[in-house]
């Protein structure tokens, strides 16, 4: 059955459900066109206003309803202990009393998305650049300075930032300086659209002497590189297992040919060029190594084979223990 909500319209329904054995429960339903990460908080207070305002009766359970919802509202949502459901398919819905527990899967992402509008990924050409700039520099800043501070134009670095801002990823008052960062969520999400682009590019190589005579002949190279992954990782944070090597050369042949590598499908080593040139930006000498900084390394982990991803989350833990340690100020 369906009644009127009984707070003040901002629920499109209350749809009450009835068990086989009797049971009841009701759904306080809020439908909206479009629902980003920044309206959870205020659709979930209003909702559960709504449903502690239905008094006694069926227990009732706050769902909301749009044409689509992103990943990252969908998990805001659930966080909430929000129910959902969209157009595409996406659906979430979980009683206690009556039992019911309903979940699926639709799209990833808005097939409504109009033409020229930001795609809500992080896929796109130079948005390595700006995640770096955004982990690597504290804010405040405007967002034409961070389009400089990671060498891209100032209309990508708006394109960028409104996605970030839908998704409340970044702070910022309109008109105004980009005052909040949320630097690790923004790498992990890069790490879930682009995914192992990078590795893709990649070749292994054996390095029959192990790992340490790698690093030893490293030390005595003069070619342009910077080492990441696992190994890059361990020196900022050594709970991260050594397991392989990944090493950005540019150019890559002089350096393979330095340290006699040969391809080798149970290598390990990895070696290929950076699909952008950021990789090397703001990396550092460590042990004699030139070392990628700790935000491409959690990056590359993110997109790397294998352990890579839980590599990654213990890298990104000792990067939110130790801030001053890898971040300035932009």
């Amino acid at each position: 059955m369906s009644e009127k909500p009984g707070a003040d319209g901002e629920a499109g329904a209350v749809v009450g459900l009835r068990a086989p054995d009797g049971g009841r429960a009701r759904l306080v339903v809020a439908a909206r066109l479009l629902i980003t990460p920044r309206d959870v908080g205020e659709v979930a207070g209003r909702l559960q206003a709504m449903v502690a305002g239905l008094g006694r009766g069926p227990s009732a359970a706050p769902v909301v309803a749009a044409r689509y919802l992103s990943p990252p509202a969908r998990e805001r949502l659930a966080a909430a202990g929000i129910g959902y459901a969209d157009a595409t398919g996406n659906l979430l819905l979980s009683l206690e009393r009556p039992g019911l527990f309903l979940r699926d899967v639709g799209a990833t992402s808005d097939p409504w998305r109009r033409r020229g509008r930001p795609s809500g990924t992080l896929s796109g050409p130079n948005t390595a650049r700006l995640v770096r700039a955004l982990a690597d520099f504290t804010p405040p800043y405007t967002v034409a300075r961070l389009a400089e501070l990671a060498g891209v134009s100032v209309a990508t670095a708006y394109r960028l930032a409104e996605v970030l801002l839908r998704d409340d990823l970044i702070g910022r008052a309109p008109r105004a300086p980009i005052t909040r960062v949320d630097w690790r969520a923004i790498i992990e999400r890069w790490g879930e659209d682009v995914g192992t682009t990078q590795a893709e590019r990649m070749t292994l190589y054996l390095e029959p002497r192990g790992i340490p005579e790698l690093l030893t002949n490293l030390r005595r190279s003069r070619q342009r590189y910077v080492i990441t992954g696992s190994i890059g990782a361990r020196y900022f944070d050594e709970a991260v297992p050594p397991r392989l090597a990944v090493i950005y050369a540019d150019p890559v042949e002089p350096l393979i040919a330095e340290l006699g590598l040969r391809p080798s499908p149970a290598g390990n080593v990895l070696v290929g060029l950076p699909v952008d040139d950021v990789a090397f930006a703001r990396s550092q000498v460590m042990g004699g190594l030139q070392v990628a900084a700790p935000s491409q390394v959690a990056l590359d982990l993110l997109g790397g084979p294998g352990r890579g991803p839980t590599e990654a989350a213990l890298l990104l833990d000792w990067m939110e223990r130790n801030p001053g340690a890898w971040r300035t100020q932009g």
